[in-house]
C-alpha cells in the first residue's frame, strides 16, 4: 500500500496479526528484507514494513534535507498515527537500526520493545562525524557519476559484507538484484542526509530509552560487537546476544536463529 506521509509517498507492506512490530531495513534494502519472516512473526505480531525514504517503492526526493534521520523518524510517527497504532515493537537493521534508535529516543512512549541488529548510536566526536560525512559524500558522488550497477558491485564487496560471500549463490544474487531496483538518487541522498556522519550522536542519550532493548550482533562483525558492548552499558534495560558464525547481516546469514531469537524476545512479558 502507498501512504502519503508529510508529503512523501511511502510504500508499506502489512501482514500478520497481534501487537504491532515496525520493521526497518538497512541501506540499499527495502521491505522485502523482512517478508521471509512474515509466516512466523506474523503469528504473534502485526508487521508494518515500510520502504525507508529513498529506497524501494517509496519516493526519492531531490531535496537531501528531506532525508534527515530525525525527519525520517517523524515520518514513522505519522505512519503509526495514520494506522492508528499507539505503541509498537520496533526492529531495525544497520541504517534502519540507527533510525529505530532515533525514533525510540525522540518518541519513547510509542515503543514497547526495541531490537537493534548491527546498529550504532552514531559517532561520538565531531571530528569522526566530519570524516564520515566526507566519505559518505564521496560514495554519493560515486553513485551519481558511475550509476547504480557500478555502486552495487562495489557495495557488495566491502569488508562489512565479506561473510555474505559464504551464502549460497542464489541468495547472493537475489540480494544483488534487490539492491539494483533502488533509485540511485535516493541512495545517494540517503548517504548524505541519513549517513552515520550526518546523524546526531545518540551516545549521551541512550539512557533516555526506557523500554526493553535487545542488541544483536554477529560474532564475525567485530566492529559492531564492540559498539553493542558499549551500548549495553549505557542502556538501562538492554540485553545483548552475539550470534555465532554470522557477520553484519544476521537476518540473512543466520535466518533461523535470528527468527527464533526475535520471536522469543517479543513473546516475553
Amino acid at each position: 500500500m502507498q501512504v502519503n506521509i508529510n508529503d512523501l509517498n511511502v510504500h508499506v507492506e502489512l501482514c500478520g496479526e497481534g501487537f504491532p512490530l515496525l520493521l526497518l531495513h538497512g541501506f540499499t534494502g527495502d521491505s522485502s528484507t523482512w517478508t521471509p519472516f512474515c509466516p512466523t512473526w506474523g503469528k504473534h505480531s502485526k508487521l508494518i514494513i515500510p520502504d525507508i525514504i529513498g529506497h524501494g517503492e517509496t519516493e526519492s526526493p531531490l531535496d537531501v534535507n528531506r532525508y534527515n534521520i530525525e525527519s525520517a523518524a517523524k515520518d514513522l510517527l505519522k505512519l503509526l498515527d495514520e494506522l492508528e497504532i499507539e505503541q509498537t515493537d520496533l526492529l531495525g537493521y544497520s541504517m534502519g537500526g540507527r533510525l529505530a534508535l532515533t525514533f525510540a529516543i525522540l518518541y519513547p512512549e510509542r515503543v514497547r520493545k526495541l531490537i537493534l541488529e548491527s546498529a550504532s548510536p552514531g559517532l561520538k566526536t565531531e571530528e569522526e562525524r566530519i570524516q564520515r560525512c566526507m566519505k559518505d559524500g564521496e560514495l554519493a558522488n560515486f553513485i551519481n557519476n558511475q550509476g547504480i550497477l557500478a555502486f552495487v558491485n562495489y557495495w557488495g564487496g566491502i569488508p562489512l559484507f565479506l561473510t555474505m560471500k559464504n551464502l549460497p549463490e542464489p541468495i547472493q544474487e537475489s540480494i544483488r538484484e534487490q539492491r539494483l531496483t533502488n533509485n540511485p538518487k535516493g541512495l545517494a541522498n540517503s548517504l548524505i542526509g541519513m549517513g552515520t556522519g550526518s546523524q546526531p550522536s545518540w551516545w549521551e542519550k541512550l539512557n533516555l530509552v526506557k523500554c526493553e532493548v535487545l542488541l544483536l550482533t554477529g560474532s564475525m562483525d567485530e566492529k559492531f560487537c564492540k559498539i553493542a558492548e558499549r551500548m549495553q552499558k549505557d542502556m538501562k534495560k538492554a540485553s545483548w546476544i552475539v550470534i555465532k558464525d554470522s557477520g553484519h547481516a544476521i537476518h540473512v546469514e543466520q535466518k533461523e536463529k535470528f527468527d527464533t531469537i526475535v520471536s522469543d524476545f517479543l513473546s516475553l512479558n
